[in-house]
């Protein structure tokens, strides 16, 4: 029984040298003198806010992507202690010694190295030679650009690690289909793909691009498949069903995951969750959860309410009025009725109360039992503090003169009756017998006597003169085929109102409010929001001094300095290694040229080269030129401020073509011996450009050492570029 305890337990493994010296020089080359500059780099101003954020668990919107990159760096701090306590609010500012400076760049240093041993394997699975798989991680390893991008608390780094990730895992799906189909490497890979697509989404949206280029060549691969004979219907729908649940449905999962762990962190309210609706922020520790705690559920007549609009940009603003009245005239001579104003303001104030009152009944107090109100009721909206009543006529809106002007309605004997009765449209209802809830409905008010839309169109537009305090215009929209986010409103804070007298009913409004019901948004509410202000909630894009276009980039015309010494020469800026692009340029151009050459003799029945190398050359270049281009194009269409940073992903796709091309020119063009040797001997003198120009602006990559005015005036090779140098 115990019979094999007689012989020695032997363990074999292959080990590739090549991929080990790989994974060590670029953990050298990114994690030497990582900590240097202990002080704030370029965008870790910008990311350094939301690690805080994180470390003190509040609530934030980052416009720019998905949560998961912001995570993995919060994960950095989380390890290293950080307690979110440091001041992020300019480039250059020392850290303070709170500051876990290593452990913060330690991930995207790690991502930006485990690129170089990723690259050499892309090679290798696309069947190219060691030599060339070699040579591509040696222009991933000696590129400055990628590596200052990856030393530093930074996204690009680690977006770049799972696209390459995501591609090397399908091309060994790929190649293990023939032989090992639903095997356990075979669903290893596979299921890798898609965890590394969504992940790459999860860092920035830029990550798509590949996803759709991994997923096009997916299923031109499966289209191939269909027309196998030798795959029965059974073997084809399951090899269908294993793509699309390793490449569709679990990436969707893993997406909300990310979203999940992120609103389960940040559960504290914040500064940023203003632009969020009032059920999301009641949802939230402290803020508008503290004042809304337990307020009544059910709006009923008598009810004291806050009317927010839903829009809540360019700014959150409630429904208000004063005792001001609107001038007989307008700066442009036009009439208005005179009546008391009404409009949308910004801030909290005990003006934005209003009492939903019943037509029929002269009680502005609730009832006992309460009686709520409901979609398609008749209410009358009374402000609390004047007590006139909420009113629309056929009167010009001061700067909107095609909608009806909003007032709280004043008596002066002339004949303009009051027309105060308004129809509550609940928007989001799920009968038409639904409850006007709390916080969590969305109502529209339509005006009885002329079906205009109360409507914030100062949220759209410029706001009221002096005379309305520089407030936003309130108006009644005529026309409203659907609706506009400005035409709905719902209940942010709310009581059930006891006080007929109205110094009574004064001082209770302005008492807090507290009752015994609480509101709870689920989590794909929560995250069907998050997603949906992600999308489209836009920064006004300002030209920056480091901004540029995307043709600037190919021809490498434009820098970013990073970060400069207080006091010495020694900078940091964001430059490609100038051999390396070119060269990567000149490979483009070589394979498109190549190819239109290939196809247009192909298309005379002329083969240049062997069925299998021209496989073999359009495989790579769907991986390498197709990475590159999908990766790149689209910013041509984008309508946002650039920066040299967004072509790292398109660059590193392009970099791994040039081995491509020369092992083809090696093994295909250059057919005689000498053709070859000078190929070969041309190849070795390029690779040591590379390293010199590597190492002439690695001390721009690393910070260190400091250079001397002269010697940073012979860095800047091209007039475009800004080297700062100080003047002494």
């Amino acid at each position: 029984m115990l019979g094999f305890l007689k012989e020695p337990v032997v363990v074999t493994a292959e080990i590739n040298v090549n991929l080990v010296a790989l994974t060590v020089m670029g953990l050298i080359s990114r994690l030497w003198g990582l900590c240097y500059p202990r002080a704030v780099v370029f965008d870790e101003v910008y990311y350094g806010q939301f690690v805080s954020l994180y470390m003190k668990r509040i609530f934030f919107v980052d416009d720019s992507g998905p949560p998961f990159g912001h995570m993995l760096l919060a994960l950095g701090g989380y390890l290293g202690g950080f307690d979110g306590n440091f001041l992020w609010n300019r480039i250059g500012a020392e850290y303070s010694m709170n500051v876990p400076v290593w452990s913060l760049r330690l991930l995207p240093a790690l991502a930006g190295a485990l690129c170089v041993p990723l690259a050499y394997q892309i090679l290798v699975e696309l069947h190219f030679s060691h030599c060339a798989a070699l040579g591509a991680a040696l222009l991933i390893l000696l590129e400055n650009s990628l590596i200052t991008q990856s030393r530093f608390m930074l996204l690009e780094s680690i977006l770049i690690f799972f696209i390459l990730l995501a591609v090397l895992s399908y091309l060994k799906f790929y190649n293990l289909q023939k032989h090992s189909a639903f095997s356990g490497s075979w669903w290893f890979w596979l299921l890798l793909t898609g965890v590394a697509c969504s992940c790459a989404v999860g860092v920035k949206y830029m990550g798509l691009f590949t996803y759709m280029l991994l997923l096009a060549t997916a299923g031109l691969h499966f289209w191939h498949m269909i027309g196998d004979q030798n795959l029965s219907n059974v073997s084809l729908l399951c090899h269908f069903l294993a793509r699309g649940l390793a490449l569709i449905i679990i990436p969707m999962g893993l997406y909300l995951s990310f979203f999940y762990i992120h609103l389960a962190l940040l559960y504290r309210s914040g500064p940023h969750d203003q632009i969020m609706t009032s059920a999301f922020q009641a949802s939230l520790e402290g803020g508008l959860a503290r004042i809304t705690q337990g307020q009544p559920l059910e709006v009923a007549y008598g009810s004291q309410i806050t009317l927010r609009n839903v829009l809540g940009k360019p700014v959150q603003c409630w429904l208000h009025s004063h005792t001001n009245t609107y001038p007989i005239r307008y700066e442009n001579g036009r009439g208005s009725s005179h009546q008391q104003q009404v409009t949308c303001y910004p801030f909290k104030d005990v003006n934005n109360w209003w009492i939903v009152k019943d037509p029929g009944m002269q009680q502005l107090v609730v009832s006992n039992p309460p009686r709520p109100v409901r979609h398609g009721h008749i209410v009358q909206l009374v402000h609390g503090i004047t007590t006139r009543y909420l009113n629309t006529h056929d009167v010009a809106a001061p700067l909107s003169p095609h909608s009806q002007e909003v007032s709280c309605y004043i008596d002066y004997n002339i004949s303009m009756p009051a027309q105060n009765l308004w129809r509550v449209e609940i928007v989001n209802r799920e009968s038409d017998t639904d409850v006007w809830k709390t916080i969590l409905s969305e109502v529209r008010f339509v005006h009885v006597n002329t079906s205009a839309v109360l409507k914030a169109s100062g949220l759209s537009g410029a706001s009221l003169p002096e005379w309305g305090y520089r407030q936003l215009e309130v108006v009644g929209e005529k026309l409203s085929k659907g609706y506009h986010q400005s035409m709905v409103w719902n209940v942010e804070e709310h009581r059930y109102g006891k006080s007929q007298e109205q110094k009574e009913r004064e001082v209770e409004l302005h008492s807090p409010t507290q009752m015994d019901i609480s509101k709870n948004l689920s989590f794909m509410a929560k995250f069907t929001e998050l997603q949906w202000k992600i999308l489209t909630l836009k920064n006004e894009d300002t030209e920056h001094k480091y901004s540029s276009s995307a043709l600037d980039w190919i021809t490498m015309d434009t820098n970013i300095a990073y970060w400069l010494h207080p006091t010495s020469g020694a900078q940091i800026h964001l430059l490609g290694n100038v051999a390396t692009w070119a060269s990567a340029n000149a490979a483009a151009l070589i394979y498109l040229c190549l190819s239109l050459w290939y196809l247009l003799r192909r298309r005379r029945k002329i083969y240049d080269i062997p069925e299998d190398a021209w496989q073999l050359w359009m495989s790579a270049g769907g991986v390498c030129a197709g990475g590159w281009a999908v990766n790149y194009l689209p910013f041509f269409l984008m309508e946002k401020t650039l920066f040299l940073y967004h072509y790292l992903p398109a660059v590193t796709f392009q970099i791994l073509l040039i081995p491509v091309v020369l092992q083809h020119l090696g093994d295909h063009l250059c057919r005689s011996v000498l053709l070859k040797s000078m190929l070969s001997a041309l190849t070795v003198a390029w690779l040591s450009s590379v390293y010199f120009v590597y190492c002439t602006f690695s001390p721009l990559s690393y910070g260190q050492p400091a250079l001397s005015p002269t010697e940073l005036r012979a860095l800047r090779w091209r007039d475009t570029w800004n080297i700062l140098i100080r003047k002494h």
